[in-house]
């Protein structure tokens, strides 16, 4: 689990536009992001099986 002052400074504006970085506002993860969804991959698999996530279904072949 993140820690809260970790969000909080991803949140705000960077000094320099390079040194921004995606954190997932959920849990806080820094790895494993979808920028598409803007929320880790963890978070994004609960919230799709849930059918929370519009657009997207569990895939079948």
């Amino acid at each position: 689990m993140a820690r809260l002052a970790l969000k909080l400074k991803a949140a705000r504006d960077p000094k320099f536009k390079v040194r921004a970085y995606h954190r997932c506002p959920l849990c806080g993860r820094v790895r494993g992001y979808l920028n598409r969804f803007e929320m880790c991959r963890i978070c994004f698999r609960f919230l799709s099986l849930r059918g929370e996530v519009p657009g997207v279904r569990k895939s079948s072949w």
